[in-house]
């Protein structure tokens, strides 16, 4: 095995000896960085928040900000990050840094380090610059807005980005308990654009480091990244104790909060196979274990309903990790992306590996891919190798999420719809997607056939709201009653009706290259 080490602004630190199940702010508490913060250990407040370096779409990096608390520090062998403590010093402040002190965006700071993280993954984002297409040309920096643009929190075009370009959904997964959000959104508003010389800014120019092949024993529990898919179906045929991982956002939970320790884990996040994103005639084709902020960006809008999940999709640091695959993996009847899929009408890509050590695929429905709770088709020693969406698209989606906050919470009812209505009026074709109403993610076939053949109006939406409400076996629980969720049903298809006449007539959405 090569040197095991994972360079920490800047400096190589060697992982020997730490626990294989260890997370990265264990580690780096336990190496003396101590300004990532554990406020929560399950990836819910973004006091942990540090930043990765990722590949970009254009070979290059992207800082990428993420929950270390949730990240095993054995799958950060060779590559690089970078904590609050290597943004600046007290003597010499980052960017972020001065304006978070300016603004008084911080008053016990335990969570301000997170904090400042997060909002440099923003200030490094490589085309914040160009969408601030109407501000005026600096001098000095070319291309950028100039100071008078950007000092101005109140003129930003809308209630989510700055002036500047700034995303407040990039702060979304972070928490303040004192110091309350305005100062801290002024603090993100005022921020100008990476200076000449800029160290980490340079840093984004060269390639993010390549996935480093692991096989690592401590104590008798084993942290192994596969070469290969291959591989990786080898190890999961040959060993019925292999525990996948791809963005880690339910093994940190696990580990922290239940105390679980899996005698082998296998990391399949960096698998090349497994991070496809391919746009065909007939189908979009996501790979497993391409996290779901790259998802977003390179979609771009070409499926409207994802487009409407991912901000409802817990938060941006967890979507800078969290897979489509693993949403699907653990088979959770509360999991924001199997509505939708199942209104897209995906199917699940399986792939195993047979006696030769050959790669075995298998294709199904999703419709037919959850059995029980947390329980699916998969076989043992099979994953998910990618989610395939058939095209044309419905002319008419959405997704509703009803959930206590408006980001960063689990669902308590998660419904998507896929209508096509004809020119005529008349519903063509149906598929609504629900969660969080059953044992299992699940179609509402019954409904659906309320709708197909029958005018798109107020008397069949009213109809098949009634068949809607009647869908799935709701339980009472913290989140919400059984009541409150069948009622949520009965309401979805109405709320879709009223914010979508006149709209929805003769459309089929293609996929453009």
């Amino acid at each position: 095995m090569e040197h095991h080490a994972v360079t920490v602004n800047g400096r190589s630190r060697p992982l020997d000896g730490v626990p294989a199940h260890a997370t990265a702010l264990d580690w780096l508490r336990d190496t003396g960085l101590t300004g990532s913060k554990e406020g929560c250990a399950e990836g819910e407040c973004g006091a942990c928040a540090m930043l990765l370096a990722a590949p970009a779409d254009d070979g290059g990096t992207a800082w990428t900000a993420v929950n270390a608390c949730l990240v095993p520090v054995h799958a950060l062998a060779g590559q690089e990050l970078v904590t609050a403590e290597g943004l600046g010093s007290p003597e010499a402040l980052h960017p972020v840094q001065e304006k978070l002190a300016e603004a008084g965006g911080s008053q016990c700071g335990y969570c301000t380090p997170g904090f400042a993280c997060s909002m440099a993954g923003e200030f490094y984002r490589a085309d914040r610059v160009a969408q601030v297409a109407s501000a005026e040309p600096c001098p000095v920096h070319d291309g950028a807005p100039s100071a008078a643009a950007t000092n101005d929190p109140d003129s930003a075009a809308d209630a989510e980005h700055g002036p500047n370009g700034f995303d407040l959904h990039s702060l979304s997964g972070n928490l303040c308990r004192c110091t309350g959000y305005r100062p801290i959104r002024d603090a993100a508003y005022t921020l100008g654009f990476p200076e000449a010389g800029d160290p980490l800014a340079e840093r984004r120019e060269r390639p993010a480091p390549v996935a480093v092949p692991t096989d690592y024993a401590h104590e008798g529990a084993r942290f192994v990244r596969p070469a290969s898919l291959a591989e990786t179906l080898t190890i999961l045929r040959d060993d019925s104790d292999a525990l996948l991982v791809a963005g880690s956002t339910d093994w940190g939970v696990e580990v922290n909060i239940r105390g679980r320790r899996a005698p082998l884990v296998v990391a399949i996040e960096q698998l090349e196979e497994l991070r496809t994103l391919r746009l065909g005639e007939d189908v979009v084709e996501i790979g497993a274990a391409l996290p779901l902020s790259d998802v977003e960006r390179r979609l771009d809008g070409r499926v409207p309903l994802l487009a409407q999940l991912f901000p409802q999709f817990a938060s941006r640091l967890i979507r800078n990790r969290g897979t489509i695959g693993g949403n699907l993996g653990t088979g959770s009847p509360i999991g924001d992306t199997p509505p939708a899929l199942l209104a897209l009408g995906a199917r699940v890509v399986l792939a195993k590996a047979d006696e030769t050590g050959a790669v075995v695929e298998r294709e199904v429905e999703l419709a037919e891919y959850f059995t029980g709770y947390r329980q699916t088709v998969r076989e043992p020693g099979e994953l998910i190798r990618a989610i395939r969406i058939p095209l044309p698209l419905a002319g008419l989606t959405a997704f509703h999420k009803i959930a206590k906050r408006r980001f960063d919470d689990i669902s308590s009812v998660a419904v998507a719809f896929a209508l096509d209505v004809d020119d005529a009026g008349t519903v063509t074709a149906a598929r609504i997607g629900l969660g969080g109403v059953a044992a299992t993610p699940l179609r509402a076939y019954e409904a659906e056939q309320a709708l197909v053949g029958k005018p798109w109006d107020l008397d069949t939406v009213r109809a098949a709201s009634a068949v809607l409400r009647e869908t799935g076996t709701p339980m009472s629980d913290h989140r919400a009653s059984a009541d409150y969720r069948s009622a949520m049903l009965g309401t979805a298809l109405l709320k879709l009706y009223a914010t979508s006449r006149g709209s929805s007539r003769g459309i089929r959405t293609e996929v453009p290259a």
